[in-house]
């Protein structure tokens, strides 16, 4: 069997109620959508409410975004992380987030020597070079690797072998594609080199779930390879938990909710019509901005009182931190590669080490 009929299997055992995975046509119309989204300015930072949208500076947005060659684990502790915001987090795959020796003079003066000095840092990710496209296409013993890309309806994995599956990615036209997003990679003795690939950020290393054991422990982490139109529908992280996404390769658009919206209210309850699907593709292009609209119209009243949503773009080699109670949905603008993981930090409230998620 070739890889188109690794796929058809795939994906007839993951919606086995849908005969035609491109009856949309959006792999026609989902370039201009990317386009339009890849132009906008400040990294594509949109904060909606109801009296409007309004693009911020991204120095003041939700997410907030930190440098890690710049912002020490315990400012991310205290003023982001203890205060449940959203953030983006650069710089972490080169190393970054493992301070060095602290630098004389003043703030610029440290940013201009970070920026003049050319060291590579000896905590730089394997992963920048070995989760390319073509280097995992053509490697030689993880293409032979079979990795989750669904469940059926008894939640059973369904699995396509690597060399299958990157055919399928370059190749396939479906509105809403297959998505690698496996978390037993580490069972297996030709995938399990991929934990060596990358490491917990310093950021979010405090994980109490190390506390009750590997073999118990829930799913926490994740390796990701995403098609373009490919995504997580809105949800918000299992468990209470919050997490942490790395993108090696391509960009997601991501829209966050602040916790105290209902999940009627950021799913569309009532917004979707008969016979229309609601995969990612579909929830940013169709039901979201039915969503904002829906909340203009209502003036900041009933279930759209306080209403808000964020939505911006996600760039090679940034860290996206969810804290617990966000809802969001991602979609993946180009084809993207990364990691995703939850982590648990207190008592109260939990957070998994993460590449990408589901509800």
């Amino acid at each position: 069997m070739g890889w188109r009929s690794k796929a058809e299997k795939a994906k007839t055992g993951h919606r086995p109620s849908l005969k035609d995975w491109a009856c949309d046509g959006f792999n026609k119309t989902f370039p201009e959508y990317t386009a339009k989204i890849l132009s906008l300015e400040n990294l594509g930072y949109q904060h909606f409410t109801p009296e409007g949208e309004v693009f911020h500076s991204y120095n003041d947005a939700i997410p907030a975004r930190l440098d890690a060659r710049y912002t020490s684990p315990k400012q991310f502790h205290d003023n982001y992380e203890a205060k449940l915001i959203p953030t983006v987090i650069t710089h972490i795959p080169e190393g970054y987030d493992v301070p060095n020796p602290p630098a004389r003079g003043s703030y610029e003066e440290k940013k201009e020597q970070s920026s003049n000095d050319n060291h590579v840092s000896p905590h730089r990710w394997r992963a920048l070079e070995r989760w390319t496209l073509d280097n995992l296409q053509n490697d030689n013993e993880l293409r032979e690797r079979a990795l989750k890309c669904g469940e059926d309806d008894d939640e059973r994995k369904i699995r396509m072998k690597l060399k299958h599956f990157m055919r399928y990615l370059h190749n396939n036209i479906d509105d809403s594609p297959l998505y690698i997003f496996d978390s037993a990679f580490d069972e297996d003795r030709l995938a399990k080199t991929l934990l060596e690939d990358y490491k917990v950020p310093v950021y979010f290393n405090e994980d109490l779930f190390r506390l009750v054991g590997e073999k118990r422990r829930p799913p926490y982490r994740w390796f990701l390879i995403g098609p373009e139109r490919s995504g997580t529908c809105v949800h918000i992280d299992p468990l209470a938990t919050s997490a942490w996404n790395t993108l090696i390769v391509g960009k997601k658009r991501w829209v966050l909710f602040p916790p105290y919206l209902s999940k009627n209210t950021v799913k569309g309850k009532g917004l979707i019509k008969k016979g229309e699907d609601d995969e990612a593709v579909h929830y940013f292009t169709t039901i979201l901005p039915r969503i904002q609209e829906a909340a203009a119209k209502s003036g900041g009243t009933g279930r759209y009182e306080k209403f808000e949503c964020y939505e911006f773009t996600q760039h090679e080699g940034e860290t996206v931190y969810i804290p617990n109670g966000w809802h969001h949905a991602v979609l993946n603008l180009t084809h993207t590669v990364g990691g995703e993981a939850f982590f648990c930090i207190c008592a109260s409230f939990l957070m998994y080490h993460q590449m990408d998620y589901t509800n």
